[in-house]
């Protein structure tokens, strides 16, 4: 009974490995005869006999496979597969040490990345000048298909990474960019370039020899060594900017938080931070982050300034004349802040005026409340027309320095001042 058995096993064995044989040779002139969809037929019937089928056998299975996809090169062969099946091909052919098919193979795909690269670049030019959405896709979708061509190039999967959230395909994006955390990716790469004496265009090399061979024949010049910097950080800000994008802006600060914490001393990612908490409405926390932001770069005027607002909102009218001056100490046109400071010093008139509509029928301490109302403005005068002086164009500025000049019976800087209101009105 036993013997049986070994006889069933071994022809069991001889007709899966005839089958896979028949299937792949069957594959092989489909292909020759450029019957691709007959290929692939035979190739997913012999997919499934492949697992134990020797080494000769496997590598040629994926040769096919991948042959199968490409289809001479055709437009409507699937990159991203034939990137797989040929890259499952050079993998398997280093592991076994038997490389019959991966020069043929590593040709075809470089010369598909050079291409393709080449497109990818191109377009995001083109995208670039004319904004549009499917500009910026196509440019992303060809820089993915590089990535998938060639994974270890991860650079191409930044690009597309970034493309797509140009794109605004923020689904695709944060797929990419999680992609580049789980490969625990950095950017950190030397770049040797030289420029070609031909044309004059500089050309990048995969390392130094290649790039200082050209040197030495004569036909490049100019080598340069450039160092490119991590792109870690920037990976973390665009993922949480997808997810803010979504309005999913608890996923953001999860994202921020874990960049954050690898990069403390980023000032970036605290500001997006900071944003962030300013979309959910939390004014306390955007608040509390841009005081952070302050102590870590204190020479920038718009963190004043917004820590400003923020006081104004909260009625803390003198700490906001406070952060709106330091705005301005730190960028001296700074029409806005200007402004600002005008508007918290007439925020003081508020009690004033309350007091005043209580005070109709009393003449003197009307008039004694109403000299205080006319002082407030005259301190906030000189602010209001800075912030005309550096933007001419703001017509909210105009109309409360032109209410000014008429409670303080300037008669003549008023009409001026009115012209000037009454043509931006028409623009």
């Amino acid at each position: 009974m036993r013997k049986q058995l070994l006889v069933l096993s071994v022809l069991l064995v001889s007709m899966t490995v005839f089958g896979q044989k028949s299937e792949l040779k069957t594959a092989e002139k489909a292909i020759k005869a450029n019957n691709f969809t007959s290929a692939m037929a035979a190739i997913n019937k012999a997919e499934g006999m492949i697992a134990n089928a020797d080494q000769k056998t496997k590598a040629k299975f994926y040769y096919l496979k991948g042959k199968a996809l490409y289809q001479n090169g055709a437009n409507s062969a699937d990159l991203e597969k034939v990137g797989a099946a040929f890259n499952q091909l050079i993998n398997y052919e280093k592991e076994t040490h038997k490389a019959k098919y991966s020069n043929e193979v590593a040709k075809i795909i470089n010369d598909l990345i050079t291409k393709l690269a080449t497109n990818a670049s191109t377009d995001y030019s083109t995208a670039l000048s004319t904004k549009k959405l499917e500009d910026y896709d196509k440019a992303a979708k060809e820089f993915n298909t590089v990535y998938a061509l060639s994974p270890r190039d991860t650079s191409y999967l930044d690009n597309a990474a970034l493309v797509y959230f140009f794109a605004k395909d923020y689904d695709n994006s944060i797929k990419s960019y999680k992609k580049l955390l789980d490969l625990n990716y950095t950017g950190i790469a030397t770049v040797y370039t030289a420029t070609n004496k031909e044309n004059g265009k500089v050309v990048s090399y995969n390392d130094k020899k290649s790039r200082d061979l050209q040197v030495k024949l004569g036909l490049a010049e100019n080598p340069k060594t450039v160092q490119k910097e991590s792109r870690r950080e920037a990976v973390f800000k665009y993922l949480a900017q997808n997810y803010a994008a979504k309005k999913m802006d608890d996923k953001a600060l999860e994202i921020i938080t874990e960049g954050r914490k690898e990069f403390p001393k980023s000032y970036s990612l605290l500001i997006d931070e900071a944003n962030i908490y300013y979309a959910k409405g939390d004014e306390a926390k955007f608040k509390e982050k841009l005081e952070e932001a302050i102590q870590m770069n204190p020479t920038e005027p718009t963190l004043y300034y917004n820590v400003g607002v923020m006081n104004m909102n909260q009625g803390k009218t003198d700490e906001a004349i406070v952060n709106f001056k330091k705005a301005i100490e730190l960028k001296p046109d700074y029409a806005d802040a200007y402004n600002n400071v005008g508007a918290a010093i007439i925020d003081k008139t508020k009690p004033i005026i309350e007091e005043m509509n209580k005070s109709l029928s009393d003449f003197d301490k009307y008039d004694k409340l109403q000299a205080k109302q006319l002082a407030v403005y005259k301190e906030a005068l000189p602010f209001y027309e800075k912030a005309y002086e550096y933007n001419k164009t703001n017509i909210s500025t105009v109309q409360t320095l032109m209410g000014l000049y008429e409670n303080l019976e300037m008669t003549e800087k008023t009409k001026e001042l009115q012209a000037v209101y009454d043509k931006l009105k028409q623009q």
